[in-house]
Parts: C-alpha cells; sequence; structure tokens
C-alpha cells in the first residue's frame, strides 16, 4: 500500500507568495524523489493564502526519505513555515 499525505498550509497575511515560491520550487525537487509517485501543491481558488498538498509515497521509506531530503529540510521546515499562520496533515493509505 501507498503512503498518502494531505497537507493544509495557510499562509501569514502578506506572506502567500513566498510560499507559493517555496512551493514551485520544492515540487519539482519531492517529484524527483525515487519513492514519489505523486507530488502536487494546489492554491485555493477563493483564499491565496490557502495551500494543499497532495502527495503519494511508494511506501513509508518513500515517506521517510522524503522528511529528511535537503529539499524538505530548506524549503519547508527552514522556510515555509515560519511563514505560515496554520499548518496540519492527514495521512492515508491507498486501498486498491
Amino acid at each position: 500500500m501507498a503512503v498518502v499525505l494531505v497537507a493544509r498550509w495557510v499562509a501569514r497575511d502578506g506572506e502567500e507568495e513566498r510560499v507559493l515560491a517555496l512551493l514551485e520550487q520544492l515540487a519539482p525537487a519531492s517529484r524527483a524523489e525515487p519513492g514519489c509517485l505523486l507530488y502536487q501543491p494546489c492554491r485555493d481558488r477563493e483564499d491565496p493564502r490557502r495551500f494543499l498538498i497532495f502527495e503519494v509515497y511508494a511506501d513509508e521509506n518513500a515517506f521517510r526519505a522524503h522528511g529528511e531530503s535537503e529539499h524538505f529540510q530548506r524549503f519547508v521546515l527552514d522556510e515555509a513555515v515560519p511563514l505560515l499562520e496554520g499548518r496540519d496533515r492527514s495521512f492515508y493509505e491507498t486501498v486498491v
């Protein structure tokens, strides 16, 4: 079964374009990871401060490798998280 993660971010007021720019750098690096099956950031159509990131990894090891990657550490933990008002994550497994 694949590991699915749905992350929701809310940028601080005035930081939404900086968060978008970070996601635009993070996505290609994440998609290039060997165990990444899908990495799709999305932006809310009505509230540009809200983002959804839909991620699918081949297995738990691939998911862990993503969190330990240099690009995740840099773009998410070091740069994006301080720009966020809120962040939550939901984990799923594929069923078929």
